[in-house]
């Protein structure tokens, strides 16, 4: 029985489930995979070197979907930062509906984005800068728990708390991020006041991600221990698979004595990091994944990933409901 919540509502979605837009991840064949399953599908903008190849992309998309799906666009710190306007047109001259946003001072952005009627969903590690992004227009949050891949803010506060904040506090609609591999996560994250999930890391793990099977494997194989925090000494904290090289990158972290970035800059590289997408050595270079790693056992097609998720959700939250007892009769 198909969801009705307000994600699937507005995005003109069947399962209320959207991917991540994730670094190296987010092509048109992951998107349209997961947009044909019945979810949202998101194109990483800036996996491409400029905008005219990210509207190519786009393009791309269009030809293997003809399902609703979206755009990420994150904005870090950078010595030679990337025209995010620029890439934001593309969005709006190719039609896309919606935009997941993230990063720092993401206004302009979104004021763009917004005065082109696009819907945006902004990812936030806490909650005051959810309703930041609220001031700024976004239409629906991704609250992102200390359990999320990549990058978890500077307050390990996990969904469980987070989560029943932003159902406490929030005036516009949000969806759960961080820790969700399955249709009994989605179920806890509808019941805590979610309209839906955001996945990441369990999209790695599906026959249509563009990475290298080798790594699908590492994931399969890995335990909810294998993830370590890297850069919090430099307010940057990201959760990232711990192997070799972020071992290394911890070591200069507590050991340096100057602090100096540059010395653990070559570490955390992220031309290495997708080095190791293509080449399938998981000890490369450092790659992102979240504690939800351990809950990964499987290589499914992103169809057989969302219709499972969908019946599981389905079912838990019926069984659940036979958990309450019918009022005794006076």
């Amino acid at each position: 029985m198909p969801f009705d919540t307000e994600l699937t509502r507005r995005l003109g979605i069947k399962i209320p489930v959207v991917q991540g837009g994730m670094m190296h991840v987010g092509t048109a064949d992951l998107a349209s995979a997961v947009s044909n399953a019945g979810g949202l599908g998101i194109i990483t903008a800036l996996i491409y070197p400029d905008p005219e190849a990210f509207r190519q992309e786009i393009r791309r998309c269009r030809t293997l979907t003809d399902k609703p799906f979206g755009a990420n666009l994150t904005l870090l710190p950078s010595m030679v930062p990337p025209n995010y306007s620029a890439y934001a047109q593309v969005i709006i001259d190719e039609g896309i509906k919606v935009v997941e946003t993230a990063g720092n001072s993401p206004g302009p952005v979104i004021a763009q984005l917004k005065a082109a009627g696009i819907i945006v969903l902004h990812k936030c590690t806490t909650i005051r800068h959810a309703k930041a992004a609220i001031k700024l227009g976004a239409d629906f949050l991704s609250i992102d728990g200390f359990e999320c891949g990549g990058h978890v803010g500077e307050h390990d506060i996990t969904n469980f708390i987070l989560l029943s904040r932003a159902r406490q506090e929030l005036n516009v609609p949000f969806i759960a991020s961080g820790g969700f591999a399955d249709g009994q996560g989605l179920a806890a994250a509808l019941c805590l006041g979610a309209c839906g999930v955001n996945m990441g890391t369990r999209f790695l793990c599906t026959v249509e991600a563009p990475i290298h099977h080798n790594i699908k494997e590492q994931i399969v194989k890995a335990q909810e221990t294998d993830t370590a925090l890297v850069l919090r000494r430099w307010k940057n904290t990201t959760r990232l698979y711990r192997n070799k090289v972020t071992e290394q990158a911890l070591k200069i972290e507590r050991e340096s004595k100057t602090g100096d970035f540059a010395e653990v800059a070559p570490y955390v590289s992220g031309k290495r990091g997708r080095e190791v997408f293509i080449n399938g050595d998981p000890e490369y270079g450092v790659w992102t994944a979240g504690q939800v790693i351990g809950l990964i056992h499987d290589i499914p097609t992103c169809k057989d990933l969302l219709t499972r998720v969908e019946k599981e959700a389905e079912e838990t939250l019926r069984a659940k409901l036979s958990l309450v007892a019918p009022a005794p009769k006076l």
